[in-house]
């Protein structure tokens, strides 16, 4: 079985649950990838302040293989997976925020360094600009 969620930036550079529901409709396991989302996109977001970005949009989702069909108590997670989604002015920002994710992800969040200690942790980094490409 599949465990998602998906987290996006609001406006006040804060992270919500996609679907609106809130963490006390998540059952702990499901708590666990939220708690995840959370630290990578703070992390994120952190290193990409530091650089003087603001990102248009940041989207995060964390899934999770769990050993069973149905989550019961001693379903484990067998694999992590992790998309980022993230929206830019330019494509010198491209660059820095992809730069900031990859610190995210290999270095500065805790979360992900643990989950790499239950299971592996794969992911995916979509950073693309609204700027026009130059003729």
């Amino acid at each position: 079985m599949i465990e998602k969620v998906t987290l996006q930036m609001t406006g006040e550079g804060k992270f919500r649950v996609e679907s609106g529901s809130g963490c006390e409709e998540m059952n702990p396991k499901k708590l666990l990838l939220y708690a995840a989302a959370q630290c990578s996109g703070q992390t994120a977001l952190m290193i990409m302040q530091k650089e003087r970005i603001t990102p248009k949009r940041f989207e995060i989702s964390y899934s999770g293989e769990l050993s069973a069909e149905t989550v019961q108590s001693e379903s484990v997670y067998r694999s992590f997976h992790v998309v980022y989604n993230i929206e830019c002015d330019t494509e010198d920002d491209q660059a820095k925020v992809g730069r900031a994710v990859e610190l995210t992800h290999e270095k500065y969040c805790g979360m992900v360094q643990m989950l790499h200690r239950i299971a592996p942790v794969s992911r995916e980094i979509a950073v693309v600009s609204t700027q026009p490409a130059k003729a």
